[in-house]
Parts: structure tokens; C-alpha cells; sequence
């Protein structure tokens, strides 16, 4: 039967081997793996190398360049690591993604210089979501150096397309059936334990009008005045969105963002197309063919009392809600004890307003949580803005929680 000298000997051999474990993060930090351009071939090829030093098989499964290329991107191979055991127990799979947004501005550190200051590793990628590459590989490392009979299976999981939704990621590996785990741990972001998320739709609007001298204007359709008028009113239904309530802990209401807007060719040019891109986040309450289908008819409807005017609308992205799947229980309860008693305070289950590549498991039915290294908010650790890191504390605990839970649900003692 299982004891808490087991957890603590889990616990001694992650701190026996954290520093090796820094190395292991510093250098994928040091490597850029940013999306765009996502060129995350030479990432995935690192990784593999530190994987196989530890003794473990990789399988590089490398996406066909020309489903690469028509996603925006240049290089993806996704890595599988499968260690099997005695028949009886569910497999595992833990997935976490090595591509990152691009550094940006604002830094006070070097984006890839993986630097330690006061115990926090600064770089972009360094909380979401290499560190869990680590996290899952030496939580794995730990379980097996107990040499205690285990049952089932764990998979290592480490993709390249999140930053674009996972669908060559993740989706990829499952779509190819290369992997079909029994439950499956993704990266965190927070101490919480996730198992709910917001669905995301975004569309990219191209208001086409006709380019003109600005010195006789007329002569043309401003492309730009339809568009302002298009962003009105998404805006104002914006606004409205905050009078749905979703009755998930942790996420609140939906919302839209326009991120991007480019058009015209001069200033003295009157535009004749402008281009932008928006994100509209789904409460999991939400059907996301109806949310597409209302935002279409809404630009198309103001678009069509704009004289000259005309509007393509292209789905760029469609990531479905997380929804706790029946199965997911012990694997929470788990994870949510060994978090309390590792940071020594309450673990909530709960959902969050950001999308995962975790979805994509739970739409093949595989039970799943949100579980990794972070801070209490993901604003903490400035994920994805400048001054991105992570605490080596939050690291050092969260690679524990993972390898007491693995045990848990693997082991093959007598009584468990």
C-alpha cells in the first residue's frame, strides 16, 4: 500500500535532481520557438535530445510541411515519449506546448537569456509553457526511479502549435491516432486545478471599397469609414456580452477583442481595404455555431448600409469549450490533494476564461485537467507580456504534485 514515505521519496528525488532540471528549462528557453514565424522543428529536435539523455525513446513525428504552411507556419514535430507497464492502469498522457508568442517589447531582461534573479527564471516561453516540459519529464523521471510495480502507462506529449490553437499540435497526434491516452494532465498556468475553459472563435473581416486620390475622394469608397462603422458596432455588442453570466467558477462572461487592423496604402490615399482580425471568447453555457453565425449576420448587416461596400468574413480559429468529462475525478482529486499539501494552503477546482489545447483530448473523450507549473494568477508570471517568468519554488512544487499523482493512479501495490 502506498505511504507517505513514498510521496516523500518522490519529493527527495526532485530535489536531488532540480538543478539538472533549471538546465533542462534554461536551455529550451534559450532557443527561440516564437509563432509567428513558428519555425519549431530545431525546438522539438533540443528537446528530444535532452529527453533521450535521461534514457528515454523519442518518437519525432514530424506534421506534412504543406498543412505547416497553409496554417501560417513553417516547421512542426511533435514528440511522443510512451513508457509502459503491467496491464491494469489507465495511461496518462501530459501534454505541454514549446512554441511561444514572439518577445515583444518592454523586457528588462533578456527574453532568451534565461536568467535567475531573487529565484525567478525570466524568458519568454518560461511559464507558458516550457517550464511543464520539464515539469512532466522529471516528474516522470521521479516515479521511475521509486522501481515500485506500477500499472498503465504514461505518455510525454510535447507539441508546437498551441500559439495557433493546437490543431497540428495535439490535435495532430490524435487525429493520426497516434495516441489514444485514458486520462491526460495539460500544462498549467496557475496553482489551481483547471478542468473548464472558454470556447474561441476568431475571424478575419476584409472590407473591400475602392481606392481613391484623396484629393477627389468621391471618386472612391472608403473601405476605412465602413470599417470604423463595423467596429462600432462590435464594440457595442461587446458590452452587451457582459450580460451573460456563466455559472463555471472562474470564468465570468464573454467578451470580443479586435487584436489587429492594417489597410490603405498612403496618407494621401483614400483606403480601399482594410483588414481585421477579432476574438470572441465563448462561455462553456455557449453554442458555438450560433455565436459564428449571429457575428457573421451582425458585420453583414452593417456592411450592407454602407454604399460600395463589400465584406469577406474567414473563420481563423474554432477551440471548443473545456467541459469536466465523467472519468476525470480521482485524477483531480489527486492533483488538488498533493497541491494542497505541497504549497501548504487551498487548491480550488475551477474553470478559466482562456482556451487550451486541452480541448482537444476532451472532444475525443478523454477525461483531462489543467495541472502544471505556475504562480496563484497567470498574471503573475506576465505570461506572454514582457518580464515573462517563472518562480523555481512554484517549479521545484509543482513537478512533486505531478509525480505524487502519477503514483497514485499508476501504482500496482496491493490495497491501493
Amino acid at each position: 500500500m502506498l505511504s507517505t514515505s513514498h510521496h516523500a521519496a518522490l519529493d527527495r528525488w526532485v530535489d536531488d535532481h532540480f538543478d539538472e532540471q533549471i538546465r533542462m528549462l534554461q536551455d529550451l528557453v534559450r532557443l527561440p520557438c516564437d509563432t509567428p514565424p513558428g519555425d519549431n522543428a530545431p525546438h522539438a529536435e533540443r528537446t528530444a535530445q535532452w529527453l533521450e539523455s535521461f534514457g528515454l525513446a523519442v518518437e519525432r513525428h514530424e506534421v506534412p510541411p504543406q498543412r505547416v504552411h497553409a496554417q501560417g507556419l513553417r516547421t512542426i514535430t511533435n514528440l511522443i515519449v510512451r513508457r509502459r507497464y503491467a496491464a491494469g492502469g489507465p495511461v496518462i498522457a501530459l501534454n505541454a506546448h514549446g512554441d511561444a508568442v514572439p518577445a515583444g517589447e518592454g523586457w528588462s531582461r533578456e527574453p532568451y537569456g534565461a536568467q535567475i534573479v531573487d529565484g525567478k527564471l525570466y524568458g519568454r516561453g518560461s511559464a507558458v509553457s516550457k517550464c511543464d516540459f520539464s515539469t512532466y519529464s522529471f516528474a516522470l523521471r521521479a516515479l521511475e526511479s521509486l522501481g515500485l510495480p506500477l500499472r498503465g502507462g504514461v505518455e510525454l506529449h510535447f507539441t508546437y502549435d498551441e500559439e495557433y490553437g493546437g490543431e497540428l499540435g495535439p490535435g495532430w497526434l490524435l487525429e493520426q491516432g497516434l495516441s489514444r491516452p485514458d486520462l491526460e494532465i495539460g500544462a498549467g498556468f496557475s496553482y489551481q486545478v483547471v478542468t473548464a475553459h472558454n470556447g474561441c472563435l476568431q475571424l478575419e473581416v476584409t472590407v473591400h471599397g475602392v481606392m481613391a486620390h484623396a484629393a477627389i475622394p468621391h471618386s472612391g469608397v472608403d473601405a476605412l469609414q465602413a470599417a470604423v462603422a463595423i467596429l462600432g458596432m462590435l464594440y457595442e455588442l461587446n458590452r452587451g456580452l457582459r450580460e451573460q453570466r456563466s455559472h463555471v467558477a472562474g470564468i465570468d462572461h464573454p467578451y470580443l477583442n479586435v487584436g489587429t487592423i492594417e489597410g490603405g496604402t498612403n496618407t494621401n490615399v483614400v483606403p480601399g481595404k482594410v483588414v481585421f482580425r477579432l476574438d470572441r471568447r465563448m462561455i462553456p453555457e455557449e453554442d458555438p455555431v450560433r455565436v459564428e453565425a449571429a457575428l457573421r449576420e451582425a458585420i453583414g448587416g452593417v456592411a450592407a448600409h454602407q454604399p460600395g461596400i463589400r465584406v469577406e468574413v474567414r473563420r481563423l480559429l474554432l477551440a471548443h469549450a473545456l467541459r469536466p468529462l465523467e472519468g476525470n475525478r480521482e485524477l483531480v482529486r489527486a492533483l488538488q490533494r498533493h497541491a494542497e499539501q505541497i504549497f501548504r494552503e487551498p487548491i480550488p477546482v475551477t474553470g478559466t476564461p482562456l482556451y487550451t489545447d486541452v480541448r482537444l483530448y476532451s472532444e475525443r473523450g478523454v477525461p483531462a485537467a489543467i495541472y502544471g507549473a505556475g504562480p496563484r494568477t497567470v498574471r503573475e508570471s506576465n505570461a506572454k507580456r514582457a518580464d515573462e517568468h517563472i518562480r523555481l519554488d512554484d517549479l521545484r512544487g509543482a513537478t512533486k504534485v505531478v509525480a505524487r499523482t502519477l503514483l497514485d493512479l499508476l501504482s500496482a501495490a496491493p490495497g491501493r
